[in-house]
This record gives structure tokens, sequence and C-alpha cells, in this order.
């Protein structure tokens, strides 16, 4: 990028989605996985350094590859996704004194699981190909 100051704006931008993102892996209502994609987008505009880094990345790598190049997520990051989602909301609806409060909350986490169940799978094979291939 040739513009120093929008390239260093697009790296604060993406520093700042990674942390949104890890916060969103311990809070409910946070979401990580657009924060992420976001991150990687910014990073693409700006650093190749922090874009492999990120993409390369022991724990986030993998679910932003199966996401950008295979349009899906693995089973096993579906199954995590959808176990956290209905320990965290309940255990979040249950300290809300507001019904309705609560009721947007279960309906947000059914949502979210419908998403994530209808959002396709990628298969364990394709993973270890992905990793292969890219070693």
């Amino acid at each position: 990028m040739k513009n120093e100051v929008l390239r260093l704006i697009l790296i604060g931008v993406g520093w700042v989605s990674i942390a949104c993102a890890v916060i969103g892996l311990f809070l409910p209502l946070v979401p990580s996985v657009p924060f992420l994609l976001l991150a990687v987008f910014c990073f693409s505009r700006s650093s190749e350094k922090f874009h492999t880094w990120l993409v390369e990345h022991r724990h986030l790598g993998p679910i932003l590859k199966d996401y950008l190049v295979h349009g899906g997520m693995s089973r096993k990051a579906k199954a995590c996704a959808v176990c956290a989602i209905w320990i965290s909301f309940p255990v979040t609806a249950w300290f809300v004194e507001s019904t309705w409060a609560k009721f947007l909350l279960v309906t947000i986490a059914a949502v979210v699981t419908v998403y994530l169940l209808l959002l396709p799978s990628v298969p364990a094979a394709v993973n270890r190909r992905w990793k292969i291939r890219n070693q």
C-alpha cells in the first residue's frame, strides 16, 4: 500500500479486530469469526507479515482457512461453537432479570445454532490436505 497512514490505520483496525475476536471466544453475543475475517482483510491490504501470521496461527488459522478456502467450518469447530453457545447463553440468561431479555438470548442462541448447522461442513480429509499442501 502506498499511503502509509492508511496502511497504519488498517493494521490498527486489524489488531483491534483480533482483540474483539479473542474476547468473543469467551463472551456470548460477541462473534469471533466476523472479527477474524475483518482482520484478515485489513492485514491483506496492509501487512503481508501480519496476514501470514494470522492465517498460519495455530488456533485462529484453521477457522479462517476453512471459512475462506472452503466456505464452511469443520464439524469439530461447529460442535465446539454450538456447545459454547448452549453453555454461555443460558448461564447469561440466568443472571438477567428481564423476561424479554431471556427470551432474546435464547432466540439468538437458536438462530446462531441454526446458522452454524446450515453452514457447510469441511471434511477432516480436506483439512489434512490443506495442511499438507501448505507446509
